[in-house]
């Protein structure tokens, strides 16, 4: 079994940063790609937010190009994402996300997600 475990949300000030940490557990082999995604107030979808390729590959939504960085260290099947100046508008619940998680079983997962953590963001 995977589980995935996010810490890092809180309440911040417009222009303040906040660092975002999910940390995968389980008997994982691999993961092809991480990410983090995240649900506004009132919207029914996730979006993307960014993702990172187990090859170092990074994705960003264009409302956080130059704002977040992704990280992510594979040894330890974790990724983080550092979250600068921080508008009201990113106010969201944060999910982190995995893609296809292959445990030493053989086992395969198609994807695992997090239980999200609050990210409030006061203008």
């Amino acid at each position: 079994q995977v589980q995935l475990v996010e810490s890092g949300g809180g309440l911040v000030q417009a222009g303040g940063s906040l660092r975002l940490s999910c940390a995968a557990s389980g008997s994982i082999s691999s993961i092809n790609a991480m990410g983090w995604y995240r649900q506004g107030p009132g919207k029914q979808q996730r979006e993307t937010v960014a993702v990172i390729t187990s090859g170092g590959t990074t994705n960003y939504a264009d409302f956080v190009k130059g704002r977040f960085t992704i990280s992510r260290d594979n040894a330890k099947n974790t990724v983080s994402l550092q979250m600068n100046n921080l508008k009201p508008e990113d106010t969201a619940v944060y999910f982190c996300n995995a893609d296809r998680v292959l445990l030493r079983t053989g086992w395969k997962y198609r994807e695992v997600w997090g239980q999200g953590t609050l990210v409030s963001v006061s203008s």
